[in-house]
């Protein structure tokens, strides 16, 4: 048996919840359960339902004991990383707080700011190995480099329209609330003034959400800023891959 702890912002909560739930390999999931983690169990109890067990404390959690993966799941506060030191000491707090309980810990994270430009440095106390979601021979910039595959298309599209706000499922369905906590103070013509130079607002489309859905969600953002809507396509090979190094490391520990 081993056991994998996933940290993760909420931004990126429904491609764990994929990944998570299309793993046959996985038997039980704790989840602890927060108002930061509704979104992930309510995506994971129609795939996961009879093994999905929720904790509100770590104190509770207690390993299932059979020779199965089991992944242990805590969901970040939203827009942690919009402040370094903030997103390093949240992190360092509850990778410390679940190194005591898993195997490994698989971030949802990129370098955020170069918050976790030496993620093993940084979070060393955990005492436990830490992958996280690499482009190549470095992190992914952040969530937005994770889905559309890395630095290169990134860049692309940034070349292609400077102005361009990049939209990830995650950023759909909670630019709301991103909005309130950045320019909360801020009344809306002067938070117009601040997107005065963006063009587009560009839908990174993967499996875990129609794109419907995300044109949707994101059409009062345009409204709101004048944005034109235009559509890429992401991949979640990134974050497939570190979740097989993450297995593959805990298979050769067990064997």
């Amino acid at each position: 048996m081993a056991i994998l702890g996933v940290l993760t912002c909420e931004i990126l909560e429904l491609e764990f919840a994929d990944l998570i739930g299309r793993d046959r390999e996985v038997g039980r999931i704790t989840v602890l359960e927060d108002k930061r983690s509704e979104h992930l169990i309510a995506a994971l109890e129609p795939q996961k339902a009879g093994r999905l067990k929720r904790i509100t404390n770590l104190n509770q959690f207690r390993p299932a004991g059979k020779n199965q993966l089991e992944v242990l799941v805590g969901v970040l506060e939203l827009a942690l990383h919009n402040r370094k030191i903030t997103l390093q000491q949240g992190l360092k707090e509850a990778a410390l707080a679940f190194g005591a309980h898993v195997d490994a810990l698989m971030l949802g994270y990129g370098l955020c700011g170069n918050a976790l430009e030496k993620p093993d440095e940084l979070l060393a106390d955990a005492g436990v190995p830490i992958f996280i979601p690499m482009d190549e021979d470095h992190p992914v910039d952040d969530c937005v480099g994770l889905v559309i595959g890395g630095r290169e298309p990134y860049a692309k599209q940034q070349c292609q329209v400077a102005g361009t706000f990049f939209m990830t499922p995650g950023w759909t369905y909670h630019w709301k609330r991103m909005f309130e906590i950045e320019f909360g103070n801020l009344s809306p013509e002067m938070a117009k003034r601040l997107f005065k130079h963006y063009e587009r607002s560009l839908l990174i489309s993967t499996p875990i959400m129609p794109l419907e859905k995300m044109k949707q969600n994101s059409a009062g953002f345009n409204e709101l800023f004048g944005l034109r809507t235009e559509v890429c396509k992401g991949t979640l090979s990134i974050l497939n891959k570190t979740w097989g190094a993450a297995k593959k490391h805990l298979k050769s520990k067990r064997d």
